[in-house]
């Protein structure tokens, strides 16, 4: 049960208290997100990896990132969502209700941060098969309703803001539509050469995430926010081509899916010093939060290299599914 545990409290670390939005002083808020945040991810990566693979699990946390910021705490209609109007400004549609660059932020922000990279960086440390039986998924998914529940009052009382009805509608629509494409679609097959290093791969990552949230973080005047929807696409486009087909190549395996998600982090960890907390307080814990993220980092490489040790008679501790 440690890689379930271990993805539950990870996915609210990477997802709010790694790139600054929540201080160190309000730890304790993480308990109350994990039920969201953590069962979320676990949902994602259970039914992922019972569907197709990566393919479903990050259609499922796109998913996902609309469920949270769409039904339940509806950040992407309210213009004075924790004091901020975060909709306001060049890319706000309005028949839609909603900014097309905050819909990129958060669709980024929760599919590859609160939920892949999680993903990613647990398995790198465990099996991965399934983790669960139908019995665990239930209760998993009973605490993610819980956990929604919470944060939809929470968010509710203290906003008193209520979208219309036809903007749940049109959220619950695609939320639907990822769910179906996620059961859907298939791994492609294998298409000859060889998968780059691992490193070139995490460089890459390194380098695509930080053109996109480095850019959006460094500069918030609203002439760059078409700009940003822009290298969003880009970024988004170019990172989908490329990594389908090194996926699809001879060596391709855990330590590139951890090279791409180590390049996520680390763009995380840079961007959280000059991101304020949303919730106001101190900026110390960054260096806290940073030191954590880049320790486990570690201990994924020293574990990846322990594998790539092991004589060839021996069982390795999981699949390589």
């Amino acid at each position: 049960m440690w890689p379930v545990l271990g993805l539950f409290f990870l996915a609210p670390f990477v997802g709010e208290f790694l790139l600054g939005n929540i201080p160190i002083t309000d730890m304790a808020l993480g308990l109350l997100l994990a039920p969201l945040y953590g069962s979320g991810a676990i949902l994602v990566r259970e039914l992922g990896r019972r569907a197709g693979g990566w393919p479903s699990m990050l259609l499922l946390a796109a998913a996902y990132a609309l469920i949270e910021e769409g039904p339940v705490d509806q950040l992407i209609w309210n213009n004075s969502y924790a004091g901020h109007d975060y909709l306001t400004g060049p890319s706000y549609v309005p028949f839609l209700g909603t900014s097309v660059e905050v819909v990129q932020s958060i669709l980024a922000l929760h599919t590859i941060w609160s939920i892949s990279v999680p993903i990613a960086l647990v398995e790198t440390l465990s099996r991965r098969g399934p983790w669960l039986h139908t019995r665990g998924l239930v209760v998993v998914g009973l605490l993610f309703l819980t956990g929604s529940a919470f944060v939809f009052w929470g968010n509710y009382t203290e906003e008193h803001f209520m979208a219309e009805w036809w903007q749940f509608g049109y959220a619950f629509a695609a939320i639907a539509l990822l769910v179906f494409l996620a059961f859907r679609i298939r791994p492609l097959p294998s298409s000859p050469g060889t998968a780059p290093p691992p490193l070139r791969v995490c460089l890459f990552a390194l380098l695509g995430t930080s053109a996109y949230w480095g850019s959006v973080t460094l500069i918030s005047a609203d002439w760059f926010e078409w700009p940003g929807v822009t290298i969003w696409c880009a970024v988004v486009a170019l990172g989908i081509a490329l990594v389908t087909r090194w996926s699809r190549l001879a060596g391709w395996d855990q330590r590139h899916r951890f090279a791409l998600a180590a390049g996520a982090v680390l763009t995380y960890v840079w961007c959280s010093f000059p991101v304020k907390p949303e919730l106001g307080g101190t900026e110390a814990g960054d260096y806290v939060f940073s030191a954590i993220a880049l320790s486990l980092l570690l201990w994924c490489v020293l574990k990846l290299r322990a594998e790539a040790t092991t004589p060839a008679n021996q069982p390795v501790p999981y699949s390589n599914g």
